[in-house]
């Protein structure tokens, strides 16, 4: 039978024990929860240097089931395509006006078979091009009116249809102009349908001002449904059923953006362009991609990346490395689970 001195030391054995295990927990709740923890994802492949150097701009870095990489060259007027092995790459489609070719290209995508289009602007109008996968064109159309420059980036004015999504069976443009956020084509040019409406900014009274606000990015979700992530002023992303109707609105927060949007500016000066003097308005998003399991990726022009739940919950806050931390002008999400970036046309897992 243990004496009063084996009891009292055991008190005391067991009282520090349960002190150590309660500072311990104190920790743990003061640490940030995982999910928002910084990650950084480091490149696992991509193009070789000297095959990415090749090109002028790499706006998008895609692949096709078949393995076939294509890379859209937007100063270049080129689309590349490269293959599995990324060994070698040639031209797919190459500058011009004419059918065929393109000349002042703004957007691309494809889908998974390697069909792709291209949206540019022979003669200031905006036109759709599809194309097979070894550059063939087999369709496209021209739409009514130039859309005009509401966005500008590295000083440069982001003119023409600014981003697209391809489905296979029609093409979505945001067109704030139509009073809403996304209008789908045919691939014939009928305007199948419209969906979402402008949001209110403040700056109802100055058109041009009001619609740079609603520019943004429209999406397809793989299991069924749209995301649209608006592209400047107060971060903020939308998700829609495939009917079309609003499912629910997110706004983007977290302490990487809150210096961004505490510097937005409340006066926008006017710019000349070729539209005319117009409020070109800086993003704070510039790029957005929905993985296999309908998780969103928004990259914005701080080399943050955020990733949201189909809930709408942030789940993730991702950098970028490879040679350096890079800040994602485009996002893909390949067949194999790969995340493909530009600049400079890396691999990442997710």
């Amino acid at each position: 039978m243990a004496g009063p001195s084996e009891v009292r030391l055991g008190f005391l054995l067991l009282l520090a024990a349960f002190l150590f295990v309660d500072a311990g927990a104190q920790v743990l709740q003061r640490e940030v929860p995982t999910s928002r923890r910084l990650e950084t994802l480091q490149s696992v492949g991509g193009l070789p240097a000297d095959l990415a150097a090749t090109f002028r701009e790499p706006l998008q870095f895609q692949q096709a089931v078949s393995g076939q990489y294509f890379v859209f060259d937007q100063r270049g007027h080129t689309v590349f395509g490269g293959d599995a092995d990324t060994t070698r790459l040639w031209k797919i489609v190459q500058i011009g006006h004419e059918e065929g070719r393109i000349i002042e290209p703004t957007a691309f995508d494809m889908e998974p078979n390697g069909n792709f289009v291209v949206a540019d602007a022979p003669a200031g109008r905006d036109r759709i091009q599809l194309f097979a996968p070894n550059g063939s064109p087999i369709g496209g159309f021209t739409l009514p009116n130039r859309s005009k420059a509401r966005i500008t980036f590295g000083g440069v004015a982001l003119s023409g249809i600014g981003s697209l999504q391809y489905t296979g069976r029609s093409v979505l443009i945001n067109q704030p102009e139509t009073g809403a956020l996304i209008t789908e084509y045919g691939l014939s040019g009928t305007p199948v349908r419209t969906i979402g409406r402008l949001r209110k900014t403040g700056y109802e009274s100055d058109r041009e001002l009001h619609l740079a606000f609603n520019a943004g990015l429209p999406l397809v979700d793989p299991r069924g449904g749209f995301y649209f992530v608006f592209q400047a002023g107060v971060p903020l992303l939308q998700k829609y059923d495939a009917k079309g109707t609003l499912v629910f609105e997110r706004h983007i927060e977290g302490r990487e953006l809150d210096e961004l949007v505490a510097s937005q500016p409340t006066t926008w000066p006017r710019r000349k362009t070729e539209e005319g003097e117009l409020a070109l308005v800086m993003p704070t998003v510039r790029t957005a991609a929905v993985d296999r399991s309908s998780n969103l990726w928004i990259s914005f022009v701080v080399p943050y990346t955020y990733v949201y739940n189909p809930d709408g919950d942030k789940v993730r806050t991702v950098q970028f490395r490879a040679a350096g931390i890079i800040s994602p002008s485009s996002l893909f999400f390949s067949h194999t689970g790969r995340l493909l970036v530009t600049p400079g046309c890396y691999e990442f897992k997710p």
